[in-house]
Protein backbone atom coordinates (compact mmCIF):
# COMPACT_ATOMS: atom_id res chain seq x y z
CA UNK A 1 0.00 0.00 0.00
CA UNK A 2 1.76 3.77 -0.58
CA UNK A 3 2.02 5.95 2.00
CA UNK A 4 2.43 9.25 -0.30
CA UNK A 5 5.69 9.08 -2.22
CA UNK A 6 6.43 11.07 -5.04
CA UNK A 7 7.27 9.20 -7.81
CA UNK A 8 8.61 11.58 -10.99
CA UNK A 9 7.46 10.62 -14.38
CA UNK A 10 9.71 12.10 -17.86
CA UNK A 11 7.87 10.80 -20.89
CA UNK A 12 6.87 12.80 -23.62
CA UNK A 13 4.10 10.19 -24.87
CA UNK A 14 0.69 11.69 -23.23
CA UNK A 15 -1.18 8.47 -23.52
CA UNK A 16 2.03 6.40 -21.60
CA UNK A 17 2.32 9.08 -18.68
CA UNK A 18 -1.56 8.91 -18.27
CA UNK A 19 -1.81 5.32 -18.25
CA UNK A 20 1.15 5.39 -15.82
CA UNK A 21 0.51 8.41 -13.60
CA UNK A 22 -3.35 8.83 -13.47
CA UNK A 23 -4.60 5.06 -14.21
CA UNK A 24 -1.88 3.40 -12.43
CA UNK A 25 -0.33 5.01 -9.63
CA UNK A 26 -2.27 7.73 -8.54
CA UNK A 27 -5.09 5.89 -7.52
CA UNK A 28 -2.79 3.48 -4.90
CA UNK A 29 -1.60 7.33 -3.08
CA UNK A 30 1.04 7.91 -4.86
CA UNK A 31 1.93 11.32 -5.40
CA UNK A 32 2.86 11.99 -9.33
CA UNK A 33 3.99 14.97 -11.24
CA UNK A 34 4.90 14.43 -14.84
CA UNK A 35 7.29 15.85 -17.06
CA UNK A 36 7.46 16.10 -20.71
CA UNK A 37 11.58 16.38 -21.27
CA UNK A 38 14.75 15.37 -19.64
CA UNK A 39 16.18 19.15 -18.65
CA UNK A 40 12.65 19.80 -17.08
CA UNK A 41 12.71 16.64 -15.31
CA UNK A 42 16.35 17.13 -13.94
CA UNK A 43 15.43 20.61 -12.38
CA UNK A 44 13.07 19.29 -10.86
CA UNK A 45 15.30 16.47 -9.19
CA UNK A 46 17.45 19.04 -7.88
CA UNK A 47 14.65 21.03 -6.43
CA UNK A 48 13.05 18.17 -4.77
CA UNK A 49 14.41 14.85 -5.24
CA UNK A 50 11.58 12.25 -5.47
CA UNK A 51 11.34 8.97 -4.13
CA UNK A 52 11.68 7.51 -7.23
CA UNK A 53 11.98 8.54 -11.37
CA UNK A 54 10.29 6.32 -14.30
CA UNK A 55 11.84 7.98 -17.49
CA UNK A 56 11.41 7.18 -21.43
CA UNK A 57 14.51 6.33 -22.70
CA UNK A 58 13.08 8.43 -25.99
CA UNK A 59 13.30 12.13 -25.77
CA UNK A 60 14.17 14.61 -28.58
CA UNK A 61 17.51 16.25 -28.12
CA UNK A 62 18.52 15.40 -24.29
CA UNK A 63 17.85 11.46 -23.87
CA UNK A 64 16.85 9.48 -21.21
CA UNK A 65 20.51 7.84 -21.21
CA UNK A 66 21.86 11.37 -20.97
CA UNK A 67 19.43 12.13 -18.01
CA UNK A 68 20.87 9.33 -16.24
CA UNK A 69 24.02 10.55 -16.67
CA UNK A 70 23.46 14.14 -15.22
CA UNK A 71 21.68 13.07 -12.57
CA UNK A 72 24.68 10.67 -11.38
CA UNK A 73 26.88 13.91 -11.86
CA UNK A 74 24.63 15.78 -9.51
CA UNK A 75 24.89 13.24 -7.16
CA UNK A 76 20.86 12.77 -7.35
CA UNK A 77 20.24 9.41 -5.20
CA UNK A 78 16.64 8.58 -6.43
CA UNK A 79 16.20 5.69 -8.00
CA UNK A 80 15.60 5.20 -11.94
CA UNK A 81 13.48 2.83 -14.06
CA UNK A 82 13.45 3.15 -17.97
CA UNK A 83 10.82 2.91 -19.95
CA UNK A 84 12.05 1.37 -23.42
CA UNK A 85 10.32 -0.36 -25.76
CA UNK A 86 10.24 -3.71 -27.88
CA UNK A 87 13.91 -4.18 -29.93
CA UNK A 88 15.43 -1.49 -27.34
CA UNK A 89 17.10 -4.16 -25.21
CA UNK A 90 20.61 -2.94 -26.11
CA UNK A 91 19.79 0.77 -24.80
CA UNK A 92 18.20 -0.36 -21.59
CA UNK A 93 21.74 -2.48 -20.79
CA UNK A 94 23.18 0.80 -21.24
CA UNK A 95 20.76 2.40 -19.09
CA UNK A 96 21.82 -0.13 -16.41
CA UNK A 97 25.45 0.06 -16.60
CA UNK A 98 24.43 4.02 -16.22
CA UNK A 99 22.80 3.74 -12.55
CA UNK A 100 19.26 2.70 -13.58
CA UNK A 101 16.90 0.53 -11.00
CA UNK A 102 14.85 -1.78 -13.11
CA UNK A 103 13.23 -0.93 -16.90
CA UNK A 104 9.82 -1.37 -17.98
CA UNK A 105 9.22 -2.66 -21.94
CA UNK A 106 6.12 -0.76 -23.31
CA UNK A 107 3.17 -2.13 -23.22
CA UNK A 108 2.53 -2.72 -19.76
CA UNK A 109 -0.47 -3.73 -18.11
CA UNK A 110 -1.49 -1.58 -15.22
CA UNK A 111 -0.68 -4.24 -12.31
CA UNK A 112 2.32 -4.89 -14.28
CA UNK A 113 2.94 -1.47 -13.94
CA UNK A 114 2.25 -0.94 -10.26
CA UNK A 115 4.33 -4.42 -9.56
CA UNK A 116 7.76 -2.96 -10.88
CA UNK A 117 7.09 0.35 -8.99
CA UNK A 118 6.55 -0.90 -5.82
CA UNK A 119 9.56 -3.70 -6.14
CA UNK A 120 11.70 -0.96 -6.62
CA UNK A 121 10.51 1.74 -3.48
CA UNK A 122 11.08 -1.90 -1.66
CA UNK A 123 14.32 -2.32 -2.42
CA UNK A 124 15.19 1.74 -2.07
CA UNK A 125 13.09 1.48 1.29
CA UNK A 126 15.58 -1.08 2.35
CA UNK A 127 18.30 0.41 1.23
CA UNK A 128 17.50 3.13 3.10
CA UNK A 129 16.96 1.62 6.47
CA UNK A 130 20.43 -0.37 5.64
CA UNK A 131 22.18 3.19 5.49
CA UNK A 132 20.30 4.07 8.71
CA UNK A 133 21.30 1.50 10.90
CA UNK A 134 24.75 2.09 9.29
CA UNK A 135 24.62 5.61 10.52
CA UNK A 136 23.70 4.47 13.98
CA UNK A 137 25.89 1.35 14.10
CA UNK A 138 28.77 4.05 13.13
CA UNK A 139 27.00 6.52 15.70
CA UNK A 140 27.41 4.08 18.35
CA UNK A 141 30.59 3.19 18.15
CA UNK A 142 32.21 6.19 18.25
CA UNK A 143 30.25 6.99 21.09
CA UNK A 144 31.48 3.68 22.20
CA UNK A 145 35.00 4.73 21.23
CA UNK A 146 34.61 8.12 23.04
CA UNK A 147 33.62 6.46 26.51
CA UNK A 148 36.77 4.28 26.08
CA UNK A 149 39.18 6.83 25.55
CA UNK A 150 37.15 9.14 28.74
CA UNK A 151 37.38 6.00 31.13
CA UNK A 152 41.12 5.50 30.16
CA UNK A 153 41.72 9.14 30.50
CA UNK A 154 39.88 8.86 34.09
CA UNK A 155 41.95 6.49 35.05
CA UNK A 156 45.42 7.49 34.58
CA UNK A 157 44.28 10.79 36.20
CA UNK A 158 43.21 8.76 39.37
CA UNK A 159 46.26 6.82 39.52
CA UNK A 160 48.09 10.38 38.85
CA UNK A 161 46.63 11.17 42.19
CA UNK A 162 48.52 8.96 44.18
CA UNK A 163 51.96 9.01 42.19
CA UNK A 164 52.60 12.07 41.20
CA UNK A 165 53.76 14.44 44.19
CA UNK A 166 54.03 17.72 42.79
CA UNK A 167 50.73 19.36 43.23
CA UNK A 168 50.87 21.64 40.07
CA UNK A 169 51.90 18.91 37.97
CA UNK A 170 49.15 17.08 39.18
CA UNK A 171 46.75 19.76 38.46
CA UNK A 172 47.73 20.45 35.20
CA UNK A 173 47.33 17.00 34.47
CA UNK A 174 43.76 17.13 35.78
CA UNK A 175 42.98 20.36 33.76
CA UNK A 176 44.64 18.48 30.68
CA UNK A 177 42.77 15.21 30.92
CA UNK A 178 39.13 17.70 31.38
CA UNK A 179 39.73 19.04 28.27
CA UNK A 180 40.10 15.80 26.52
CA UNK A 181 37.16 14.11 27.71
CA UNK A 182 35.04 17.41 27.51
CA UNK A 183 36.56 18.72 24.33
CA UNK A 184 36.83 21.95 25.78
CA UNK A 185 38.68 24.61 24.89
CA UNK A 186 40.06 26.13 27.84
CA UNK A 187 39.64 25.40 32.01
CA UNK A 188 41.61 26.75 34.78
CA UNK A 189 41.37 25.74 38.63
CA UNK A 190 40.74 28.21 41.26
CA UNK A 191 41.67 27.71 45.21
CA UNK A 192 40.53 29.76 48.25
CA UNK A 193 42.57 31.29 50.70
CA UNK A 194 41.63 30.41 54.05
CA UNK A 195 42.81 33.65 55.74
CA UNK A 196 41.64 35.55 53.24
CA UNK A 197 38.17 33.52 52.05
CA UNK A 198 39.56 34.68 48.70
CA UNK A 199 39.55 32.15 45.67
CA UNK A 200 43.05 32.52 43.71
CA UNK A 201 43.65 31.03 40.11
CA UNK A 202 46.71 28.56 40.87
CA UNK A 203 46.21 26.45 37.38
CA UNK A 204 44.82 26.63 33.94
CA UNK A 205 45.25 25.72 30.56
CA UNK A 206 44.64 27.50 26.81
CA UNK A 207 43.55 30.69 28.81
CA UNK A 208 44.17 33.43 26.41
CA UNK A 209 47.07 36.04 27.96
CA UNK A 210 44.88 38.38 29.67
CA UNK A 211 43.41 36.15 31.48
CA UNK A 212 46.75 34.03 32.21
CA UNK A 213 48.33 36.25 33.48
CA UNK A 214 46.06 36.83 36.62
CA UNK A 215 47.47 33.54 37.85
CA UNK A 216 47.76 33.53 41.77
CA UNK A 217 45.39 36.18 41.67
CA UNK A 218 41.57 36.52 42.59
CA UNK A 219 39.12 35.74 39.22
CA UNK A 220 36.13 37.39 39.00
CA UNK A 221 34.23 35.75 35.84
CA UNK A 222 30.71 36.67 37.38
CA UNK A 223 29.60 32.63 38.44
CA UNK A 224 32.00 30.91 40.10
CA UNK A 225 30.76 33.18 42.97
CA UNK A 226 27.70 31.84 42.97
CA UNK A 227 28.87 28.64 42.48
CA UNK A 228 30.95 28.96 45.69
CA UNK A 229 27.85 29.90 47.58
CA UNK A 230 25.63 27.27 46.41
CA UNK A 231 28.23 24.41 46.65
CA UNK A 232 26.72 23.12 43.34
CA UNK A 233 27.65 22.62 39.78
CA UNK A 234 26.56 25.40 37.19
CA UNK A 235 26.70 24.73 33.56
CA UNK A 236 25.07 27.57 30.85
CA UNK A 237 25.46 28.33 27.24
CA UNK A 238 23.90 30.72 24.73
CA UNK A 239 22.28 33.93 25.89
CA UNK A 240 22.21 33.38 29.81
CA UNK A 241 25.69 33.02 29.68
CA UNK A 242 25.73 36.60 28.09
CA UNK A 243 25.17 38.08 31.00
CA UNK A 244 28.21 37.56 32.92
CA UNK A 245 32.14 38.07 32.23
CA UNK A 246 32.93 34.75 31.65
CA UNK A 247 31.19 35.25 28.11
CA UNK A 248 33.88 37.23 26.69
CA UNK A 249 35.97 33.45 27.18
CA UNK A 250 33.28 31.43 25.03
CA UNK A 251 29.69 30.90 24.69
CA UNK A 252 29.33 27.73 27.06
CA UNK A 253 30.93 27.08 30.23
CA UNK A 254 30.51 24.72 33.26
CA UNK A 255 31.70 25.66 37.02
CA UNK A 256 32.07 22.49 39.52
CA UNK A 257 33.31 23.19 42.92
CA UNK A 258 35.84 21.34 44.97
CA UNK A 259 34.36 20.47 48.42
CA UNK A 260 36.22 18.63 51.34
CA UNK A 261 33.56 17.32 54.02
CA UNK A 262 31.11 19.67 52.50
CA UNK A 263 33.18 22.84 52.05
CA UNK A 264 34.06 24.83 49.40
CA UNK A 265 37.13 25.06 49.23
CA UNK A 266 38.49 25.57 45.36
CA UNK A 267 36.26 25.97 41.69
CA UNK A 268 36.90 24.06 38.54
CA UNK A 269 36.35 25.89 35.52
CA UNK A 270 35.89 24.81 31.84
CA UNK A 271 34.79 27.19 28.39
CA UNK A 272 33.83 26.14 24.85
CA UNK A 273 34.50 28.91 22.03
CA UNK A 274 30.88 27.41 20.78
CA UNK A 275 27.49 27.75 21.65
CA UNK A 276 27.69 23.93 22.68
CA UNK A 277 26.15 23.10 25.93
CA UNK A 278 28.31 20.44 28.72
CA UNK A 279 25.97 17.42 28.94
CA UNK A 280 25.10 15.26 31.62
CA UNK A 281 27.68 12.63 31.09
CA UNK A 282 30.59 15.59 30.75
CA UNK A 283 29.20 16.82 34.01
CA UNK A 284 29.41 13.72 35.50
CA UNK A 285 33.36 13.65 34.27
CA UNK A 286 34.12 16.90 35.59
CA UNK A 287 32.84 16.36 39.11
CA UNK A 288 34.85 13.07 38.86
CA UNK A 289 37.80 15.58 37.73
CA UNK A 290 36.75 17.80 40.73
CA UNK A 291 36.44 14.63 43.15
CA UNK A 292 40.55 13.68 42.03
CA UNK A 293 41.35 18.00 42.56
CA UNK A 294 40.03 17.48 46.14
CA UNK A 295 41.67 14.17 46.88
CA UNK A 296 44.82 15.82 45.70
CA UNK A 297 44.29 18.86 48.28
CA UNK A 298 43.38 16.46 51.16
CA UNK A 299 47.07 14.74 50.59
CA UNK A 300 48.51 18.06 50.66
CA UNK A 301 47.08 18.79 53.90
CA UNK A 302 47.93 15.64 55.53
CA UNK A 303 51.11 15.86 54.32
CA UNK A 304 51.58 19.44 55.69
CA UNK A 305 50.31 17.85 58.99
CA UNK A 306 52.78 15.18 59.27
CA UNK A 307 55.48 17.28 58.49
CA UNK A 308 54.02 19.81 61.26
CA UNK A 309 54.11 16.22 63.63
CA UNK A 310 57.64 15.09 62.35
CA UNK A 311 59.02 18.84 63.33
CA UNK A 312 57.35 18.67 66.57
CA UNK A 313 58.50 15.81 67.47
CA UNK A 314 61.99 15.93 66.71
CA UNK A 315 61.87 19.77 68.48
CA UNK A 316 60.44 17.29 71.60
CA UNK A 317 63.21 15.22 71.15
CA UNK A 318 65.65 17.91 71.37
CA UNK A 319 64.94 19.70 73.92
CA UNK A 320 64.46 15.98 75.83
CA UNK A 321 68.38 15.83 75.05
CA UNK A 322 69.21 19.02 76.57
CA UNK A 323 67.19 17.97 79.64
CA UNK A 324 69.19 14.63 79.98
CA UNK A 325 72.29 16.47 79.19
CA UNK A 326 72.00 19.08 81.45
CA UNK A 327 70.84 16.42 84.37
CA UNK A 328 74.14 14.20 83.30
CA UNK A 329 76.57 17.02 83.67
CA UNK A 330 74.67 18.09 87.08
CA UNK A 331 74.77 14.53 88.73
CA UNK A 332 78.39 13.83 87.50
CA UNK A 333 79.23 17.48 89.26
CA UNK A 334 77.85 16.47 92.34
CA UNK A 335 79.16 12.90 92.55
CA UNK A 336 82.88 14.21 91.60
CA UNK A 337 82.56 16.65 94.33
CA UNK A 338 81.27 13.93 96.72
CA UNK A 339 84.65 11.79 95.68
CA UNK A 340 86.95 14.38 96.35
CA UNK A 341 85.88 14.92 100.05
CA UNK A 342 85.89 11.24 99.98
CA UNK A 343 89.44 11.13 99.14
CA UNK A 344 90.17 14.03 101.30
CA UNK A 345 88.92 11.64 104.33
CA UNK A 346 90.71 8.70 102.90
CA UNK A 347 94.14 10.36 103.20
CA UNK A 348 93.30 11.05 107.15
CA UNK A 349 94.76 14.52 106.54
CA UNK A 350 91.45 15.78 108.66
CA UNK A 351 92.67 12.80 111.45
CA UNK A 352 92.88 9.01 111.89
CA UNK A 353 90.00 6.75 110.51
CA UNK A 354 89.12 3.25 112.01
CA UNK A 355 89.12 0.20 110.16
CA UNK A 356 85.12 0.20 110.32
CA UNK A 357 85.42 4.19 109.32
CA UNK A 358 87.64 3.50 106.06
CA UNK A 359 85.57 0.29 104.73
CA UNK A 360 82.32 3.02 104.73
CA UNK A 361 84.07 5.17 102.99
CA UNK A 362 85.75 3.19 100.48
CA UNK A 363 82.06 1.59 99.84
CA UNK A 364 80.56 4.97 99.65
CA UNK A 365 83.61 5.91 97.05
CA UNK A 366 82.68 2.50 94.94
CA UNK A 367 79.08 3.32 94.62
CA UNK A 368 80.11 7.22 93.39
CA UNK A 369 82.36 5.84 90.96
CA UNK A 370 79.50 3.28 89.38
CA UNK A 371 77.02 5.95 89.59
CA UNK A 372 79.12 8.02 87.53
CA UNK A 373 79.94 5.40 84.85
CA UNK A 374 76.14 4.74 84.93
CA UNK A 375 75.01 8.22 83.72
CA UNK A 376 78.06 8.39 81.03
CA UNK A 377 76.70 5.53 79.62
CA UNK A 378 73.04 5.11 79.91
CA UNK A 379 72.30 8.84 79.18
CA UNK A 380 72.39 9.97 75.63
CA UNK A 381 74.72 12.55 74.32
CA UNK A 382 73.06 15.73 72.87
CA UNK A 383 72.39 16.53 69.33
Amino acid sequence: MATGERILIVENDPTIADLIGRQALQPLGYQVTVMRDAASALKQALQTPPDLILSSLNFPGLSGKDLLTALNSKNVKSPVLVIAEKGQEMDAIQAFRLGAMDVLFWPLRDAEVVAIVERALRQTQEARERQKLDRQLKATNEQLQKRLRDLTTILATAKAVVSVTDQRKLFDRILESAIQVTEADMCWLMLKEERKNVFYMRAHRNLPAAWAAKINQPVDDGISSLVALSGESLLMNGSPLQKFKLAALGKAAGVIPIKIQGEVIGLFIVARKEDRGFSHEEQTLLEAMADFASISLVNARLFRALQDTVESARAGEKHRYAALESLREAIQGEVQSAGSRLNLLLTEMPGALTEEQRKNLEAAQATLRRLLYSSEKTVPPSK
